[in-house]
């Protein structure tokens, strides 16, 4: 804590330290490692593990497993006017998209220094690579992340790169910002996948007064036969994000 309030609410206190100590770890905790993550004894948390398992904040496989969040609190996120008139805009089109190119596509917000997906919709076909709703990774490590880099102002920009040099995530900044400013000039990325050889991650801005709020992106597999060619895939997800950003400001 660096400020002293007024008022102190002490079950609150540990219900929220305990949300965002499991926010953080990659893997289940059990009430040892929570206690000792948060500083309280087992018997301060016990009760306060019960009521947030009750309230579908946490979960765990059996009794004996460790806790983990679940996407309670990411769905209360996109409950939030902003995002919700987002994904209502933007998931008519990413259905249609995804019929016509045969391919998978999901929509990233930028999250601090990183990207979460909000939306997906998934390939009409047998074969496709998805990424899962609430998915994080750094805005520098995801094309996604580049998109909305290059769509923002240079303030904005600034105070990213200073977020992610404080989360000290590993980044060539000269590099970035050289793409970023490719991609604005383009209008779209097209990028191999950081994650998956096989994928290459087309994405493109959707736009509100001159500035990215998301990236609708296609993790694309070059399939044989092909159904589509990459530049039509291009050229459809152009056409998709203009008409989101269209939607959103009428």
């Amino acid at each position: 804590m660096t400020t002293t309030t007024k008022y102190r609410a002490p079950a609150l206190d540990k219900g929220l330290d305990i949300l965002e100590l499991l926010a953080r770890s990659p893997e289940p905790l059990n009430m040892t490692e929570i206690a000792s993550g948060v500083g309280y004894s087992k018997g301060e948390i016990f009760r306060m593990l019960q009521v947030l398992e009750e309230r579908n904040y946490l979960t765990r496989s059996n009794a004996n497993d460790g806790y983990s969040l679940t996407n309670r609190l990411f769905m209360l996120g996109m409950e939030r006017p902003p995002i919700k008139g987002l994904v209502e805009a933007a998931l008519p089109v990413m259905h249609r998209l995804a019929d016509e190119i045969q391919h998978p596509c999901h929509l990233a917000v930028a999250s601090q220094e990183q990207i979460v997906v909000i939306a997906r919709v998934d390939a009409p076909s047998d074969v496709g690579f998805v990424v899962r709703i609430g998915h994080r990774r750094p805005i520098a490590h995801s094309t996604s992340g580049l998109v909305l880099l290059a769509f923002q102002s240079d303030e904005v920009r600034a105070r990213w790169l200073t977020l992610l040099d404080a989360k000290d995530v590993g980044y060539r900044r000269k590099n970035l910002l050289e793409r970023a400013d490719q991609v604005r000039a383009d209008g779209f990325a097209n990028y191999q996948s950081e994650t998956v050889d096989a994928v290459r991650d087309l994405s493109a801005p959707i736009l509100q007064h001159d500035s990215a709020i998301g990236a609708l992106t296609i993790p694309y597999l070059d399939r044989h036969p092909s159904k589509i060619t990459l530049k039509s895939a291009i050229d459809r997800l152009r056409v998709a994000v203009r008409e989101i950003s269209s939607a959103l400001t009428t």
